[in-house]
This record gives C-alpha cells, structure tokens and sequence, in this order.
C-alpha cells in the first residue's frame, strides 16, 4: 500500500517549494514525526490562517468555503493545493481547486458580491488543473483581486499572478518559488526479499521509465518539466504585465522574494501596512478602477515601441 501511496505521489510533476512535498509524503504515509512534518507544524501557519478566516466575515451563501464581507466575496487558497478534493484537503487543511473553482463561480453570480479577493496563504502544490484555474481567475467578470498573508509560492503564484486586480502582501509575505520539479527514486540494491524491480519498455517508448540513475534518463525527465514551466512563466508574465525574460531573470528563479523585494522586483503591487484587514477595507472603499493588469500592459506595450 505505501508503495501506491508514494507512486501515486511521485507520478506528477508538482510546483511547490520542496520541503512541502516532503512533507506531503509523510502524512500520506502517516509518518508524523518526520521532520518534514515537524517544521511545518511549528511555522506558525495554522494560526496566521485561522487569523486570517476570522477576518473575511461570514460564510457566502452557495459556497463551500467563500466568505463575504463589505460586499467583497472572498476566496480563501491556503495550504498545498490539489486538483480536487482528497484526504489531504479534508484532513490536512490543503486547497482543493475544484472546490475553490465551484465557489468562485457563485461568488461571480452573486448579486451581493461587488469585487472578488482570493486570500492566498499556499506554498504551491500538484500542477494538474492549476493552469485551468488560472484561467478561470484571469477571465473573471467580476473585478478580481488578490491579498497574501503568508504564502503565494509556485501553483498558488502560478494562480494569484493572473487576477487582473493586482496582488497586496503583508509586510512579511513571500511570494515566488517559479518552477516545477518531481520527486522519484529509483533502485540500487535488491530488496530485502532479494528482489530488484525491473520493467521493460517497448522498442519505440524508451522514455516511458527512462532511467533515472543517469544524464540521459534525468534530461528526459527534465525535458518534461522545462515545458510545464515554460507555460508557467508565459501565464505568470501575461499576468503581471512583463515580458517572459523578466520572469525568469527578476522574479527569483526559483527562490522566493518578500515585502519590499518582491514590489521592486514587479512581483506585487503593493504592501499593505494593515495586512489583509487593510486590504478588505480598501476594496470596500474603492469604485470601479483600470484592471492593474491593463495598466501594466499598457506600460509594457509603451517601452517596446520606444525600443524599436
């Protein structure tokens, strides 16, 4: 069974930071003292969420988990995020996009939501479905907007980077983690029944196992990879009104970036002083306004005609 488990796991490409899927694996596993597991439980992420939900009102009616408050509907993504819904997302306080996608759609059909904040706390998670999401967001009728309270790394900035209302961050929010990776083994010794696994491809899928153990077999994989963050940084750099070059050369390649840094490096668009009570507030107070991501682009378009 724990072989399904990790197989199930390790089949996917993930975009999140790495010591979350570490992490992931052993509560899948029920391995609770590993230290993945440990350092997750004393970061103080519970607390800062719960905080955060106290926050956003009271529950939007038709929704699972949407709040509302001063006529802003509010949109929680917080902890790692999957497809759909699992024991993870029931038990584990991960995100399930199915479940935020069906509560974004009656956000947008309510008639007492004026403008949409996703409240995004998630150090990324699985890539299936992410880009879809993302999509979602991006296209929505209703002004959208985003505000960070701890996290917004890997599929979680893959997602909050396409709301067209721009992204807020508290003073110590991290936002970044661009990147994708896999996590996989493969066997050097025979098992403790003296058995080493062993599987055959056919003549023309050599790449279907490539083997691991080497250059050829890692580039396969790596292969794989580069072409889902390549659709990752086209969506992050649409989003964000930037050219793709900037993405990958300014907005952390692959590390994270906080407060300041993150506004300079063009990552958000503003701190807020007052954190998410702030944000809220601002929305409530503020009229119909050009989409952050219309501004951007009109900026964008400005600079490359004045380069030639």
């Amino acid at each position: 069974m724990n072989q399904h488990v990790m197989a199930a796991i390790r089949s996917q490409p993930w975009a999140i930071m790495p010591g979350y899927l570490e992490a992931i694996e052993a509560i899948a596993l029920r391995v609770l003292d590993d230290p993945a597991v440990l350092a997750l439980k004393d970061d103080g992420h519970q607390e800062r969420q719960l905080s955060a939900v106290a926050m956003m009102g009271e529950r939007a009616p038709g929704t699972r988990k949407a709040m509302l408050r001063e006529g802003i509907g509010m949109l929680p993504l917080m902890g790692p995020v999957f497809p759909r819904s699992n024991i993870m997302t029931e038990y584990s306080g991960a995100a399930s996009l199915d479940i935020a996608a069906a509560d974004l759609r009656a956000l947008q059909a309510s008639p007492d939501v004026r403008q949409i904040l996703m409240v995004i706390d998630s150090p990324g998670g699985a890539v299936a479905q992410v880009n879809d999401f993302a999509r979602l967001v991006a296209a929505s009728p209703k002004p959208i907007s985003v505000h960070v309270t701890g996290l917004c790394c890997s599929a979680a900035y893959w997602i909050g980077s396409s709301a067209p209302g721009g992204i807020s961050l508290d003073p110590t929010g991290v936002v970044g983690s661009i990147g994708v990776l896999i996590s996989t083994s493969y066997q050097v010794e025979a098992d403790a029944n003296g058995r080493r696994d062993l599987e055959i491809a056919s003549t023309n899928a050599p790449n279907k196992r490539p083997d691991l153990s080497t250059p050829e077999g890692q580039a396969v994989v790596r292969q794989m990879l580069d072409g889902i963050e390549d659709i990752f940084i086209q969506t992050v750099a649409r989003g964000r009104g930037v050219t793709e070059a900037t993405v990958r050369n300014e907005f952390g390649k692959g590390g994270t970036l906080t407060g300041k840094a993150a506004k300079a490096a063009g990552m958000v668009d503003r701190i807020e002083a007052d954190g998410l009570d702030g944000a809220i507030r601002r929305l409530a107070k503020a009229g119909p306004a050009t989409p952050r991501r219309t501004a951007a682009a009109n900026t964008l378009t400005l600079a490359q005609i004045r380069a030639g």
